[in-house]
């Protein structure tokens, strides 16, 4: 029959049901037309008509087609007819039928008495058979031969994970980025499927190429190397990707994210997502945001569903909030219950608590424990622990176990043991790596140190011939600027020598107001220098009474100048006690030669 249109209505699209009925009477007609074969004999006609109703789930119907097919020699039926018999519960005459088909060359036959072996706990038949199937080409079968190889640690399983995954199967392109990655080695060869790369680059296109075809675990893992690598667009594209389809990791990834591009709102919501679905992550990053806004029993809340999911920074981060409230006492309780299962930052709490409290017998073992299991706070800790009770040695060792994991007051107490014991260049080294961590006295004594060496070689500048390049001067500048009074008094020293008055008294009085002496002394020094005594001795009163021997020593001279021979007297008495040896030698004189005066 044509169409009056001469045929051009046919090149119009069906709709979905036209399709489907299409499809049902294409279906019918070769069913037919197997039926009418098969009760002629045909072999392959029962094979495929066995076929047909297996897909189809009709059993009973399918069987003794595919029984007469496969005794008949046709390895397809013969396959078929083990699937059937393995769904009906017979594993072992399926197993014979298997064996039958894959003697006869089916790869498909043999992928299914492998995995029928392995079942069993027959390792070795089981690889047998999966071999065969994978050297075949069989997708199923080189991915379930790579997954016995890599359950027994067998380097040959990436091979077949290989194998596998350029035939499609997105598992095996999951678990191959996996070994790739894990097993990451900068001497490693290049990737034969990709050219010329390396282990990272390699690994990212197998987890391309698995989260392409809607594996989330792998859409996860591309999002975390980008992420690694600063693409974040990308890397929340294939997070927002793999959160839809439920991977609930990639939901709080997603999150953190959010959060870091300044939308909390949107970063909540998908936590909120993660954690009601188990993600004890994403729960403490509510807690956390819940915390920093001040809702405390909100984020309690969360903190407890993340212990619930079996998290335990939950009950390390309840601790936290108890300590915030003032519930040290109650913080205990969820410190001790996160130590015991292993977490090493509330060992190391708990043990702080203890050692607070006056247990130092108690909080040793938890600083133990911590700093094996890698808290670099937690071997500090111990060393200022043995440090107290005078165990130099002990101290020590723990200080430099901290320092090696780049614990910035560890490196500072190790570098003090070296200056003391000489090892200069060994003090240098970690003096710069205090100092770099921010450690303001670590850079104070870094420029003393270089200052010290430049002079032991000859080479260090006069005071007021430093250069602001000069290495020293840099880390005297860095120290000062962090408030260490030291650092302020010497660079003060060292304006005051170039003639920069000005800029000598402020961080004169900088120091002397955070509480140095000698900055104090010398800001009186400065001021005397430019006439203005009575404030002058203001700072040397101040100086005085904090220990300086000198500023007493000048306060006695002018009291003396002024005719106070008692007051004179006063401040030398303090000048003898406070020293230098030198200021007390002095202010003895003056004192004897003030009661020659008084007496007369």
């Amino acid at each position: 029959m044509h169409a009056p249109d001469d045929g051009r209505e046919s090149e119009l699209q069906m709709d979905v049901m036209e399709a489907v009925e299409a499809a049902e009477a294409s279906e019918a007609v070769t069913e037919t037309g197997h039926r009418r074969a098969a009760e002629a004999g045909d072999t392959a006609a029962m094979s495929a008509l066995g076929a047909m109703l297996l897909r189809r789930g009709d059993l009973d119907g399918a069987e003794p087609h595919l029984r007469s097919a496969a005794a008949a020699g046709d390895r397809a039926a013969a396959n078929n007819l083990g699937v059937l018999l393995h769904q009906r519960g017979y594993g072992d005459e399926a197993a014979g039928w298997w064996r039958i088909a894959a003697v006869a060359g089916s790869a498909a036959a043999a992928h299914a008495l492998g995995r029928h072996h392995r079942e069993r706990g027959d390792e070795p038949a089981a690889e047998y058979w999966l071999r065969q199937s994978a050297e075949s080409g069989h997708c199923l079968g080189a991915y379930a031969l790579a997954d016995l190889l890599e359950h027994r640690g067998d380097i040959g399983a990436e091979r077949w994970f290989r194998a596998a995954a350029e035939r499609g199967h997105r598992e095996a392109a999951y678990r191959l980025a996996r070994l790739i990655e894990d097993g990451r080695d900068p001497d490693r060869p290049a990737a034969t499927a990709y050219g010329e790369l390396n282990q990272q680059e390699e690994a990212e296109q197998w987890y391309r190429q698995a989260a392409a075809r809607g594996h989330r675990r792998a859409a996860l893992q591309l999002g975390g190397l980008l992420e690694d690598r600063g693409d974040v667009q990308e890397a929340g594209r294939w997070y927002l990707s793999a959160a839809k389809d439920g991977e609930a990791r990639a939901a709080c990834a997603l999150g953190y994210l959010l959060r870091d591009a300044g939308d909390e709102e949107s970063a909540a919501e998908w936590w909120r997502r993660a954690a009601q679905d188990g993600d004890g992550n994403a729960a403490n990053a509510l807690g956390a945001l819940h915390a920093e806004r001040g809702e405390l029993q909100s984020a309690e809340r969360w903190y407890r569903a993340a212990l619930d999911a079996g998290d335990v920074n939950g009950a390390y981060n309840i601790g936290l909030l108890c300590a915030r409230q003032g519930r040290a006492g109650r913080g205990e309780q969820w410190y001790r219950r996160a130590a015991y299962a292993g977490h090493r930052e509330a060992a190391n709490a708990l043990a702080i608590l203890l050692l607070q409290r006056g247990d130092a017998s108690g909080a040793e073992p938890w600083f133990s424990k911590a700093a094996e299991a890698g808290s670099v706070d937690a071997a500090f800790n111990l060393g200022i622990l043995f440090a107290g009770r005078g165990e130099e040695r002990l101290a020590h060792s723990w200080y430099e176990r901290a320092a090696a994991a780049g614990h910035t007051e560890a490196a500072l107490q190790v570098a003090i043991v070296q200056l003391r014991d000489g090892e200069l260049r060994d003090a240098e080294r970690n003096l710069r790596c205090a100092a770099g961590g921010g450690s303001a006295e670590a850079a104070f004594r870094l420029a003393d140190l270089l200052d010290r060496m430049a002079s032991a070689a000859g080479a260090a500048p006069a005071d007021d011939e430093r250069a602001a390049d000069d290495e020293s001067m840099q880390w005297y500048e860095r120290a000062a600027r962090q408030g260490h009074r030291r650092a302020q008094v010497r660079i003060g020293m060292f304006a005051a020598a170039r003639g920069e008055v000005v800029e000598a008294a402020n961080w004169y009085r900088a120091a002397a107001e955070a509480g140095s002496r000698n900055g104090a002394f010398n800001l009186g020094l400065l001021l005397a220098r430019e006439g203005s005594l009575p404030e002058a001795a203001l700072w040397w009163q101040r100086a005085a009474e904090s220990g300086h021997g000198r500023a007493a020593l000048r306060l006695a001279l002018l009291a003396a100048r002024r005719g106070a021979l008692a007051e004179a007297q006063s401040w030398c008495a303090r000048a003898v006690e406070l020293g230098p040896p030198e200021v007390a030698e002095r202010a003895a004189r003056l004192r004897t030669a003030l009661q020659d005066e008084l007496s007369a």
